[in-house]
């Protein structure tokens, strides 16, 4: 289905409005990108985690401890 002019139009003011906004802040891009990869990052560890064996709380601790 074709646009009309007037969302044609509107198409182009947000197209416009997008890249000046990055232009004008390519920090926003950056620490999107960043927050995406954390993310990724996460969901791995999570789903790695969860085909693992459980342990002990204090077994965890006392690793932590003895790397100190």
């Amino acid at each position: 289905m074709p646009l009309t002019a007037e969302e044609t139009k509107l198409k182009n003011l947000l197209k416009s409005a997008v890249v000046e906004a990055l232009e004008e802040r390519p920090d926003l891009v950056s620490d999107a990108v960043a927050d995406a990869v954390e993310d990724i990052g996460l969901a791995r560890a999570i789903r790695e985690g969860s085909q693992t064996e459980t342990v002990e709380r204090a077994e965890v601790f006392s690793v932590l401890r003895k790397n100190r």
